[in-house]
């Protein structure tokens, strides 16, 4: 569809499948992190229809708008993405209403995935590993979904609360992992989950043709966090 991109504020109201109606000012995308803040929140991001049917309908347009937008980027049209997803635009748009809808559900989802395998971490015994684990995951969402961001931001400003309520969620996920490596003595306890997160992020950037040599170049950014108890 030619949706003309329009910068709105807070995100458009979905019939069906939902997403929360963000009124805080926010950071943006790439936010000037409080270090030493960590917001938590319970409630999930995204909230999805309770008809099994409906359900139904909803998680296959975002299955196929996932595989659609990762090939075509923003010339894929609304239409494809139905058709993929064996639904009539009819029922695309009463799920999300416009372009910019599917693509905040999308991010949101995107982000709701990363922070609930945080709590899969949690069960790891090496409280080391599960820490550097999800990092790992981490910074492959960071690099496959930059994108997806850059996307939305031809209708949502850098501020936008969106974006502050994905990094307070990704804060809240990181944070009893890191806490938990902290108090187990694997890691340095004068550092915070937005120090690490900011490194992350940045190592994520770097043009790198291997992921293999950014997933090195992780391992010893993160190595430094190990705890060295002083001679």
């Amino acid at each position: 569809m030619g949706d003309a991109p329009a910068k709105m504020e807070a995100t458009s109201e979905i019939s069906g499948g939902c997403l929360r109606n963000y009124t805080e000012v926010a950071s943006g995308l790439q936010p000037e992190i409080s270090l030493n803040t960590i917001e938590t929140t319970t409630e999930p991001l995204l909230v999805r229809p309770k008809r099994a049917d409906a359900r139904r309908n909803y998680d296959k347009v975002l299955a196929a708008a996932r595989e659609a937008f990762a090939e075509g980027g923003e010339s894929t049209a609304l239409e494809e993405i139905a058709r993929r997803a064996g639904v009539g635009i009819g029922t695309l748009y009463r799920h999300f209403p416009n372009r910019q809808a599917l693509l905040e559900a999308l991010y949101l989802g995107e982000v709701e995935e990363i922070c609930r395998s945080a709590a899969v971490q949690l069960d790891d015994e090496d409280p080391w590993e599960a820490l550097n684990g999800w990092f790992e995951r981490f910074i492959g969402y960071v690099a496959t979904k930059h994108a997806l961001a850059a996307e939305l931001l031809n209708y949502l400003d850098r501020d936008a609360a969106l974006f502050k309520s994905c990094r307070t969620s990704l804060f809240a996920a990181g944070e009893p992992l890191l806490r938990r490596a902290q108090e187990a003595g694997a890691v340095r306890p004068d550092v915070e989950i937005g120090h690490v997160i900011q490194m992350v992020m940045g190592i994520a950037k770097i043009p790198a043709a291997d992921p293999a040599q950014t997933r090195h170049i992780l391992r010893v950014a993160l190595d430094g966090l190990r705890y060295r108890p002083e001679a």
